[in-house]
């Protein structure tokens, strides 16, 4: 980064990439050498593995965004191209890493351009949520897109897994998929009844069964265990048998594999193509043939998991009017109503194939249970609209003799909340609102609030610089504590009950 006039940002790790990069271009070109002396497949298989980490690496290395009076310049190993500032709207910070607990949440910056569309610069990048060089390099672009450009909003929307804009593609993408995976198992549903008919009406083979129908019968063979391999429940467990005869091996269950012995003479039930039952003396093990009613409980399944993405992605296509980094609500009230449809509706699939209730029954318990969902249903999207500040409407009363403690949190350091350390504000009980680390009852280690410090400038929705401590439905004030910009959240309600004492 230079002065003022002209930011130029480069990787910080340039020649670190620049090293990955010769290494791996030294690495293809060994793995092709050897493969040209050896004829061996497998160093051609390592160079091109490497192939990727080389081009990723020259990527990084080769990554430069200047921008300037006319606009951001972003060069790649692929391509260069110019953005004017009359045509960005806006600079976002889109955070990374943020689902993934064993690595950092970094930023980067996102350009909006005029039109909506989005585009990610390569730099700068910041890899830890505290990173002061992204920080001035962030406040040179702003400083450049004001002085040269008309920015759409003066403060820094901050872009995350909550907000507006982070958009709905991945939600529909892993809608489709497993609509498409619950499309996949209804459709073997009646294949899948079938088989499990056809095992259960199967009679064992006689001598006039032609050997074209023979797959269709059972066929009883005997054989001798040589020895077991128990492994583990989660891993394959195998039946040795004698001489190889009627098979070398067999996979069967864990708790099979402990019971049988050495030496056991057992009967083998083949049915088309597969042992379908080994019996003993000492244990009888059955292989699992897979009913239409399990297909059908995972086809529903996979069919209400598709419901979460979806309501996901209809939440955000409500909120599409919203700032983009304005938080959302939370789907998990549709993730209430889809658990409780899954519990009456998965046994009632299963039923339906094992064993019929019958009409009235069935058409009882599914009258029920629709009922009760869509009641679920129509409850969370009550509970998911988008409620704006100027909806909230008049605060709760409390007795001025009473103190009443209201979860809430300043999100900036003052003298009143050190080091963030409220949790609580009590009101009431004859004395100023105060801050505490603790629901009450009593006041101990409370802060005093100054009350006559404090200015209501607005009233606003969570935003994605809040912090993932806010939750999504409670609203955010901002107050000015003597020239000082401090925030207050807390929950509509709430907040208008705290907002009533301190202005």
């Amino acid at each position: 980064m230079t002065d003022a006039r002209e930011v130029i940002c480069r990787s910080q790790e340039k020649d670190a990439w620049w090293f990955l990069a010769g290494l791996g271009a030294v690495a293809t070109i060994a793995a092709v050498a050897l493969r040209a002396a050896s004829g061996a497949y497998a160093w051609l298989g390592a160079g091109l593995l490497s192939v990727p980490m080389g081009l990723l690496s020259l990527h990084r290395a080769t990554a430069r965004v200047r921008a300037d009076a006319r606009g951001l310049h972003v060069r790649t190993l692929l391509r260069r191209r110019s953005l004017p500032w009359s045509d960005i709207a806006d600079l976002h910070v889109r955070l990374t890493n943020e689902n993934n607990p064993r690595a950092q949440e970094g930023r980067r910056v996102v350009a909006v351009l005029r039109d909506g569309r989005r585009r990610r610069l390569p730099l700068p990048l910041s890899r830890s949520p505290h990173d002061p060089d992204f920080d001035d390099t962030l406040d040179a672009l702003r400083t450049l897109h004001r002085r040269h450009g008309t920015p759409r909003s003066g403060h820094l929307p901050v872009i995350s897994h909550r907000t507006v804009g982070r958009g709905r593609a991945g939600s529909l993408v892993l809608c489709a998929l497993l609509l498409t995976g619950a499309g996949l198992a209804a459709w073997s549903v009646p294949e899948t009844g079938a088989r499990e008919r056809a095992w259960k009406s199967a009679v064992p083979c006689t001598a006039r069964t032609p050997a074209e129908d023979r797959s269709e019968c059972l066929t009883v063979l005997p054989a001798v265990i040589e020895r077991t391999e128990p492994h583990h429940p989660k891993k394959e467990n195998w039946l040795y048998f004698a001489d190889a005869r009627p098979m070398r091996r067999l996979a069967v269950s864990y708790d099979a594999a402990e019971e049988f012995r050495p030496g056991d003479r057992v009967r083998l039930t083949l049915w088309r193509g597969g042992v379908r039952t080994v019996a003993g003396d000492r244990h009888v093990w059955h292989d699992h043939i897979p009913g239409a009613g399990e297909v059908a409980v995972i086809a529903v399944g996979l069919f209400l998991a598709a419901g979460y993405p979806a309501a996901q992605a209809l939440i955000r296509l409500r909120g599409r009017h919203r700032p983009d980094d304005e938080v959302l609500p939370s789907a998990l009230p549709f993730a209430a109503a889809l658990v409780v449809t899954g519990l009456w509706l998965l046994p009632l699939c299963y039923l339906y194939f094992a064993t019929p209730l019958g009409p009235p029954a069935t058409l009882t318990w599914a009258a029920a249970g629709t009922l009760t969902s869509l009641a679920l249903v129509t409850r969370a999207w009550r509970a998911t609209r988008i409620r704006v500040p100027e909806a909230t409407g008049e605060p709760p009363a409390a007795p001025d003799g009473e103190e009443v403690f209201v979860r809430a949190r300043f999100l900036d350091p003052t003298d009143y909340n050190p080091h963030f350390f409220g949790t609580h504000i009590v009101l009431g009980g004859g004395a100023p609102p105060a801050v505490v680390p603790h629901p009450g009852p009593g006041r101990y280690a409370a802060r005093p609030i100054p009350v006559d410090r404090l200015t209501l400038r607005a009233v606003r929705r969570a935003r994605g610089g809040d912090g993932d401590t806010v939750p999504a439905n409670w609203h955010v004030a901002e107050l000015d504590d003597e020239g000082t910009p401090v925030r207050l959240a807390a929950a509509p309600a709430d907040l208008a009950r705290i907002l009533d004492r301190l202005t």
